[in-house]
């Protein structure tokens, strides 16, 4: 075995990367980081009906956004590749040769169909079958024979050979500790189809024993798996890995987190604005706790302090509040000039300015990014928020409009307004503030009731960002025209 850790993630490109496989991802690239080993990332497109190079560029892009790097695999060259299953046919023929050279594969010349009657007759009690498996009838056949009907061309497929008397096999598992199954209930399975291609089972263990897999961490759905896994490894005379079984994701309902739950895949959460890091970092916690306590767990400390004894057996559950929470966290702890760089393309996206006019006014995007980072839970919520600034006219509420410009003081409170606004020099948030705190007096009415007139006739809204500030980086023509807009509105 390889004297350091050597761990892999081997997606399927038969679709978008779902948080589940994220997850594994992430546990596997953090083993990696804190036992200063190789992250190795494996694309296993051996379903070629369904393994798409679309799909293969998802699953790149979406671990390249959590932040995920790997040592090896597509793009970063390795002494263990190629990292594509479709281009390692010659591995796979190549272990299949030394196993039919000891025995350990030989080859079922069964029909499809002579297969479905045997399970049927196992079904009905007629027939006696290794646990409902196949019958080893093959297996019976002398080897003159077999040569002759392989030579004649004959279909066939080739099987695993489990040795007879094996005892119990045990699972060496990290977080379930040692599992055990019985022997008896492995039957010979099919190691390479009729066409030539392998199946999961020989192909990701010929696979993990030529990269020196180390530790296999992966989803509990492939626990069921490991015991035949484990027969090839013994076959090809191979050191077995240690393995980690995770738990399952659930939705809220109790059950595998799924679409009706809500986003699934690492690019959905993207799009619904949400940091990488912060979903990286609620990722870890499905199943993993730094102390039981923290949950704020940053990329370089968990990279410090994962380790496989803290997963839990539990199966965890996706919470969609909690994440925003977090991502909220993220977004305040932001320096400015973070903040306001990662605002850019959202601004973009909404159409509200170009890159280049937004880099253009980069004092004053630093100004706004505060306050929007400080309200902010999500990065699609920054769009909505800053609206009234870039746009030409006020759009506003009707319902703020009835509530608040429907009283009789609003239009006497937005002329004062305009005119004392007027007035200020210069044109900064305390000189705004001061202007404004010494109108409710003279206009004998209360602060919050003028403060609410001015706020919805500059915002449009009666919740927006801190009203000083909104007004000053409005600007002094741009304020002074949506207050008398807003005035002769109101005197209609």
């Amino acid at each position: 075995m390889a004297s350091s850790v050597r761990v892999r993630f081997a997606p399927s490109p038969t679709g978008a990367l779902h948080v589940g496989g994220a997850r594994t991802a992430v546990y596997n690239w953090a083993f990696a980081r804190r036992n200063g080993g190789a992250f190795i990332l494996r694309i296993d497109d051996t379903d070629p009906g369904r393994s798409t190079a679309e799909n293969t560029a998802q699953i790149l892009r979406s671990l390249e956004w959590l932040g995920l790097d790997w040592d090896e695999g597509p793009g970063v060259d390795g002494s263990f590749g190629p990292y594509f299953q479709a281009e390692r046919a010659d591995n796979y023929h190549a272990a299949l040769e030394r196993m039919k050279a000891d025995g350990s594969a030989y080859p079922c010349f069964c029909s499809p169909a002579e297969l479905e009657a045997k399970r049927a007759s196992v079904r009905a009690g007629e027939a006696e079958g290794v646990s409902g498996g196949y019958d080893r009838a093959c297996r019976r056949l002398d080897a003159a024979t077999t040569a002759a009907r392989i030579a004649a061309g004959e279909p066939h497929v080739w099987r695993l050979a489990v040795p007879e008397g094996r005892g119990d096999i045990v699972v060496p598992d990290a977080v379930r500790g040692d599992t055990v199954f019985p022997a008896t209930a492995m039957d010979d399975y099919v190691l390479v189809r009729g066409d030539g291609t392998p199946t999961y089972n020989f192909a990701t263990v010929v696979d993990d024993a030529d990269m020196q897999i180390t530790h296999v961490i992966r989803g509990d759905d492939h626990l069921s798996n490991t015991p035949r896994q484990i027969l090839v490894y013994e076959a090809l005379q191979r050191p077995v890995p240690v393995f980690a079984h995770l738990s399952m994701i659930w939705g809220s309902d109790g059950k595998k987190l799924s679409k009706r739950h809500g986003a699934t895949s690492v690019e959905a959460f993207r799009d619904e604005g949400y940091l990488p890091e912060a979903l990286l970092n609620y990722l870890a916690l499905l199943g993993w706790s730094l102390d039981g306590e923290t949950t704020i767990v940053p990329p370089e400390v968990l990279k410090a302090e994962f380790s496989l004894e803290r997963i839990s057996m539990s199966p965890a559950v996706f919470d969609f509040e909690k994440l925003e929470w977090m991502n909220g966290a993220y977004i305040r702890e932001m320096a400015p000039e973070v903040f306001e760089e990662r605002m850019i393309p959202w601004l973009e996206k909404a159409g509200l300015a170009s890159a280049t006019e937004l880099e253009e006014r980069h004092d004053w995007l630093l100004t706004l990014a505060p306050l929007v980072a400080e309200r902010a839970k999500r990065m699609t919520d920054i769009a909505p928020m800053v609206r009234f600034l870039f746009d030409e006219e006020t759009a506003i509420d009707p319902a703020a409009a009835k509530k608040v410009l429907a009283n009789e003081d609003a239009g006497r409170v937005l002329a004062a307004t305009r005119d004392a606004l007027a007035a200020v020099e210069p044109w900064t948030r305390s000189a705004v503030e001061q202007a404004l705190r010494a109108l409710p007096e003279a206009l004998a009415v209360k602060p919050r009731q003028l403060f609410q007139v001015v706020r919805v006739a500059v915002t449009g809204s009666a919740v927006s960002l801190p009203l000083f500030e909104s007004v000053e980086l409005l600007g002094r023509e741009r304020a002074l025209a949506r207050l008398e807009a807003t005035r002769l509105e109101a005197a209609q």
